[in-house]
């Protein structure tokens, strides 16, 4: 199971240098590659707006 970043995103990259496999990228709204995804949640972890949950 991935982890998904919602709409509420305000694309501030903090989860991306927390993320150790690189499965998020940039964009309006960051998105997770959930084949990439180990599913360690540091990313949701990280979200100063939890706009990261479980899949």
């Amino acid at each position: 199971m991935a982890y998904k970043i919602s709409e509420d995103c305000v694309a501030c990259g903090t989860c991306i240098d927390e993320c150790p496999v690189g499965a998020i990228s940039e964009g309006d709204i960051y998105k997770i590659d959930p084949a990439a995804c180990t599913d360690c949640g540091t990313c949701a972890d990280a979200c100063p707006v939890e706009a990261i949950s479980p899949e």
